[in-house]
């Protein structure tokens, strides 16, 4: 069995790459991405240096759970340190798409499923 290593800046950029939007997402996406960054999460990202933040919109920040292979979406109250551990599995677009859904309904959509278990 292979040891977890964090995913490099190079293959998340083929993810975001790949996405595969709408238009009306793309122009969302476009106003929200940033350049990926390492975040700091407390619970599970010490081992891999953070996770990549790759967008941030208000006090939101979608990252990349490379642990879990997928997209996430928490809040932040300081730049730079994701509050909220969260294992879903959901692609960029379906993460862009709940976090749209959010802000145009003024609603909390279902984004947030997995909550954190501990690591074997």
């Amino acid at each position: 069995m292979s040891k977890w290593k964090p995913i490099s800046l190079a293959e998340l950029e083929c993810l975001l790459l790949t996405s595969g939007w709408e238009e009306e997402l793309s122009n969302f996406w476009k106003l929200i991405k940033i350049d990926p960054v390492k975040w700091i999460e407390e619970a599970y990202g010490n081992e891999g240096n953070g996770f990549w933040a790759v967008a941030v919109c208000g006090t939101n920040v979608v990252w990349y759970n490379d642990i879990e292979d997928g997209f996430n979406i928490s809040n932040y109250h300081t730049f730079g340190i994701i509050e909220e551990y969260y294992c879903n599995q959901d692609s960029l677009r379906v993460t862009v798409q709940n976090l749209f859904q959010t802000i145009a309904s003024g609603k909390l959509s279902a984004t947030k499923r997995g909550l954190s278990e501990p690591l074997a």
